[in-house]
């Protein structure tokens, strides 16, 4: 089920109460298409998310700790100046449309009281915020300005009078009379046109709406199946393609499976949206690392497929040396301005070996040519084998932030911004952020089933701290073996098996191979790692580790995170 005009009907029976007389005393916009107000009624603070993003677009109450960016989009600013500190007086949605008004009063710089309408358009692609005067309906600012040329219907930009987008026709099903309903029947008799008569119904509404009239095709079936949106409550289910949807009653006529509920819509759309969530704004605010990860992978792995093909060719070099030899011995043979020559090789039962000749050269200086090549790729085998050694510990590395990017909340994007600047490949900024000292309420934390703690770090500084300075020297350390991963940290001496396996599996997940089954995990006392001097950050060295094979499995693993 999308956020359709019933399911917003259902989200506003329980979010008005909520949010009405409240103060909006925060406007924050952390994502290009996500704002956060933040309101204060009855000495609580209500945090209202709302997205226009094209694939998501949606808003509910959310407890997210989403970290603020340090300069102000224009839009944020121009609804700080605007509404912080105003009344939100009502919230009405537009029929059964995607359409959700905010009206807000606060008084401008000479006091006068001014209405404002912050309107929310949740249209797939065609989303949209949109402040504007109540009074004269002017736009003053929208989070997506629209050019006219790709927008005919309507002017989406400041100063332009605000104007509904074209909506579709039909009706509202939370407004028929039984009257109406039975001239309705008589229209439509069959269940599924008459279902197509009704507005603010996604695919998944209008299928179980259909299911209730052909059980009962009477005024009370009809009743019933519209008063679920007036009780909403929240259920998590699942396709058969393993797709999870949210509805807020249960759906009897569907192929679903029921995964959770509860009472509360707006706390099952936080966790339902939680990771998707999470993983859009990581997207969002890692898109120019990524790019910068993701190059620095590319030529690492191109010039380490350069240095083993120098590398076969240093080594298979003893052909330069036979052919001077077979020169040197046969150089009687040799004539001035020949461009070959064939020579039986002794080394090879007197095999013929034709051998290729400058003819600028004479035969002693082509000799000599063959084993001065032979000498200088022997020579080059130590710098190669150097150059291969940093081009894979690079590799290694970037594969080490790219899985701390993959695993990451995206208020942990900052902290690797700040690893890749300190290293070299990003540019200072020059609006300097406070960095945010490492401590352990910054790490992820799980509980086991015994009640042991398990710590994990979320990028390559946080394993360092964790693992070198954070840990007790007889703390358990698991890492998955020759695979980019966390470090984790099983505070316990005498950890038992089941306590080994679940901190295993935990390391499992917060890797590269958190998808793979049989993933092998390195464990071993802190006491037993080293870190080189200068290698970088995240890689340690250590001998004498035990090993176990788990498989990762994400439910078993995010139900002992401590949130």
């Amino acid at each position: 089920m999308a956020f359709d005009g019933l399911f917003i009907h259902s989200l506003l029976t329980n979010l008005s109460p909520t949010l009405v007389n409240g103060k909006l005393t925060k406007i924050y916009q952390p994502f290009d298409q996500d704002l956060i107000l933040n309101f204060r009624k009855d000495r609580k603070n209500k945090k209202l998310l709302i997205s226009a993003n094209a694939q998501n677009p949606r808003f509910y109450l959310t407890n997210e700790t989403i970290v603020n960016p340090d300069v102000a989009p224009t839009f944020v600013m121009v609804l700080r100046k605007y509404l912080e500190g105003s009344i939100l007086q009502k919230i009405e949605q537009v029929g059964v449309e995607r359409i959700i008004n905010f009206y807000f009063s606060n008084r401008n710089e000479l006091g006068d009281e001014i209405r404002l309408v912050l309107s929310v358009e949740l249209m797939g692609r065609h989303s949209n915020v949109i402040l504007y005067n109540a009074t004269d309906n002017k736009i003053i600012d929208l989070l997506k300005r629209v050019n006219p040329d790709e927008n005919r219907a309507r002017l989406l930009l400041p100063h332009a009078k605000y104007a509904l987008p074209p909506l579709t026709e039909g009706l509202n099903g939370l407004e028929i009379s039984e009257e109406e309903f039975g001239h309705l029947k008589e229209e439509e008799p069959d269940p599924v046109s008459f279902a197509k008569k009704f507005n603010g119904l996604d695919g998944d509404d209008r299928r179980e709406f259909v299911g209730y009239l052909e059980d009962d095709f009477s005024y009370s079936s009809f009743q019933t199946f519209f008063d679920h949106f007036n009780h909403p409550k929240g259920f998590v289910l699942q396709t058969p393609k393993h797709k999870d949807r949210i509805f807020v009653y249960l759906p009897y006529h569907l192929d679903l499976t029921l995964i959770s509920s509860n009472p509360d819509i707006n706390e099952a759309l936080d966790d339902f949206y939680h990771e998707q969530a999470n993983r859009e704004w990581v997207r969002q605010k890692s898109k120019r690392i990524e790019n910068i990860v993701s190059n620095e992978r590319k030529k690492l792995s191109k010039k380490i497929v350069k240095l083993n093909q120098e590398l076969d060719r240093a080594e298979n070099s003893e052909s330069y040396r036979i052919k001077g030899e077979l020169l040197n011995t046969y150089l009687n043979q040799v004539k001035p301005g020949m461009e070959e020559i064939t020579l039986p090789n002794y080394y090879e039962n007197n095999a013929d070996l034709k051998i290729k000749l400058d003819v600028s050269l004479s035969p002693a200086r082509n000799a000599q040519k063959y084993f001065t090549r032979y000498q200088k790729l022997r020579n080059s085998i130590k710098h190669i084998n150097e150059q291969l050694k940093i081009a894979r510990e690079n590799l290694a590395y970037f594969d080490s932030v790219q899985t701390a990017i993959d695993n990451a909340d995206p208020q942990d994007i900052d902290a690797i911004i700040d690893e890749l600047t300190s290293q070299g490949y990003l540019k200072q900024q020059n609006n300097k952020r406070r960095k945010k000292k490492i401590s352990e309420k910054t790490l992820n934390t799980f509980k086991l089933s015994d009640g042991k703690t398990v710590l994990v770090g979320k990028n390559n500084y946080q394993n360092d701290w964790l693992t070198l300075k954070k840990a007790n020297k007889k703390d358990y350390w698991f890492h998955v073996k020759n695979i980019p991963g966390s470090h984790v940290i099983l505070e316990s001496d005498n950890p038992t098996e089941q306590d080994i396996k679940e901190a295993a599996e935990i390391a499992a997940y917060y890797s590269k191979a958190k998808n793979s089954a049989h993933v092998p995990v390195d464990y071993i006392q802190v006491k037993r790692i080293k870190k080189p001097n200068g290698a970088k950050p995240g890689f340690v060295i250590y001998t004498g580790q035990n090993s176990i094979e788990v498989t990762p499995k994400e439910e078993n693993v995010l139900k002992k995170r401590i949130k």
